[in-house]
């Protein structure tokens, strides 16, 4: 007779085989990608406090997919940015083909199981908020619940954060955390020094680069295509129409 735990383990391993494995890559549909527009659910900012209040993720983030997003980030920092974790688990099911990244300032592995828990494909580390060591940490536990990575840089030094483990994608943030200033000139400023930072990788490992932050122009997308970038995060210029996928939709067709 079949010993009964064994067969509840080996139910068990199959359960949690299913829950860690890899569900999108967001690597590889921003680098497919004629658009590579990472469109944002971002209700509110720090500095502009609130851009739409009810906006609601269940609409949203099913009309980007419909838009053309390749991607979509939720924001789930409730006291600053209006968001929740919540909101990824009730769309994950609603866009089951469109990659979810989760935006929030993660410095704790339980941030990470979190993220795995609700839907996300991928998560942000942002480099100023890590130590090198930290970020090495949070980007191998990443990659064995199988979400991918983006890290986020601002300044050239930053850059170092890659001799400490190679994310899926490398993105500089155009506005400053400091003073949230914004200026879409700094990915220009950075990409060369971005590209020679991965030059040395092979095509496969080399992480898709990411301009985030200010961008409100489909002619600047077509530049920093041009400087080497393949993912752009847009986020208020969107959210700040009533209908943000039928602008996102209008954004690829200018």
């Amino acid at each position: 007779m079949k010993d009964i735990l064994e067969e509840i383990i080996a139910d068990k391993r199959a359960e949690l085989t299913a829950v860690l494995r890899k569900r999108l890559s967001m690597k590889k549909r921003l680098a497919e990608s004629d658009s590579g527009i990472i469109a944002e659910f971002k209700r509110k900012s720090p500095s502009k406090g609130w851009i739409h209040a009810d906006a609601r993720v269940e609409d949203v983030v099913p009309g980007y997919a419909r838009g053309g997003a390749s991607a979509v980030s939720i924001l789930t920092n409730e006291k600053y940015f209006g968001g929740s974790p919540e909101f990824i688990r009730r769309v994950r099911d609603i866009v089951p083909d469109l990659p979810i990244l989760r935006k929030e300032f993660i410095i704790d592995e339980y941030q990470l199981y979190e993220a795995k828990v609700i839907g996300a494909d991928a998560v942000l580390l942002i480099a100023a908020d890590l130590s090198p060591s930290r970020y090495a940490e949070l980007l191998r536990t990443a990659h064995a619940l199988g979400l991918e990575v983006l890290l986020e840089v601002h300044a050239v030094e930053e850059l170092s954060y890659l001799k400490a483990g190679v994310p899926d994608m490398l993105g500089v943030n155009n506005r400053s955390l400091g003073t949230f200033h914004t200026d879409v000139q700094h990915s220009f400023d950075i990409a060369h020094e971005m590209q020679e930072a991965v030059a040395h990788l092979s095509e496969e490992d080399r992480p898709v680069l990411v301009s985030e932050s200010g961008i409100s122009d489909p002619m600047i997308v077509r530049r920093l295509r041009e400087a080497g970038f393949r993912g752009f995060l847009i986020g208020e210029c969107f959210m700040k129409e009533t209908d943000p996928g039928e602008a996102l939709r209008d954004f690829i067709n200018r």
